[in-house]
């Protein structure tokens, strides 16, 4: 009589619960895995972004550098341009009576998150330039500012060189190594 009763009540059969804990758990194990593939697609998305973001940043540390070191160059007494021999004379340049700042603060490389620059020198004039140490492959391969089309080539990062070299400093380094040989 129990069993009437409960049928009844819309209750069902407790036989037939087995069946029906099989095809939610089933359903359940469907709906993790579709959510871990939707995960996976947006950590990749995620990645890409932030890798972006640091492409980007480093290009602005990168040309910062650039104009520090052009200042540098240009700040000297008239006609006696000179390169900055260590990153700390971009910081403070003690050649004048007043001390020069050219360069804000030594940034960390966005790449690699530390100050491990590797810094670009030529022989006997000083630092002309940095690049990234990181050797990741780039995901930007257009639309650079002028002086960067070589970056469209890069396979690392530490292809990414920020140089200033004005036309006259490599006349200057041609006649150097020249006149070595």
């Amino acid at each position: 009589m129990s069993n009437s009763i409960g049928r009844a009540r819309g209750l069902s059969n407790t036989a037939t619960y087995p069946r029906a804990a099989g095809f939610t758990y089933i359903g359940l194990l469907i709906a993790v895995v579709v959510l871990g593939l939707a995960l996976s697609a947006v950590g990749t998305v995620w990645r890409t972004q932030g890798q972006r973001e640091r492409e980007q940043e480093l290009l602005f540390i990168g040309r910062d550098f650039r104009n520090a070191i052009a200042s540098y160059y240009n700040a000297a007494a008239a006609g006696a341009h000179q390169y900055p021999q260590e990153i700390d004379d971009l910081l403070e340049d003690k050649r004048g009576p007043e001390p020069r700042h050219h360069l804000r603060r030594y940034y960390a490389d966005p790449m690699t998150g530390a100050q491990d620059w590797t810094i670009v020198r030529v022989a006997a004039l000083g630092i002309t330039g940095i690049a990234s140490s990181a050797k990741g492959e780039p995901i930007k391969k257009a639309g650079f500012e002028s002086g960067e089309t070589a970056f469209a080539d890069a396979t690392c990062y530490c292809d990414w060189q920020f140089l200033f070299l004005p036309r006259v400093a490599l006349r200057r380094a041609n006649t150097v190594h020249k006149a070595a040989d």
